[in-house]
């Protein structure tokens, strides 16, 4: 099992609704670990660690989000390998 690092933005209207609680619960689901955070432009940043087939489930997931949100675009880039406890709401 190989462990990378995924970085991921969510663009649309995904602040407000409950986007980084859902985030978390499904990157939980998925055995992953990093965060959600809300970004001064109105889009929310997800950093995502483990294995690549469950990073690649969350960013299906994350094209479309909770019923509250309206998900344009996500971008999604490798970042560096780090070691975060849990997944957590920032």
């Amino acid at each position: 099992m190989t462990k990378v690092c995924q970085r991921m933005c969510i663009r649309g209207m995904v602040q407000g609704v409950g986007f980084r609680y859902h985030t978390c619960h499904e990157a939980l689901k998925l055995g992953l670990t990093g965060y959600a955070m809300n970004l001064n432009d109105g889009s929310v940043e997800v950093i995502a660690c483990g294995e690549s087939a469950h990073i690649l489930k969350l960013y299906e997931w994350l094209k479309t989000g909770p019923r509250t949100s309206r998900v344009d675009t996500v971008s999604f880039e490798h970042t560096d390998l780090k070691n975060y406890t849990g997944f957590v709401i920032r």
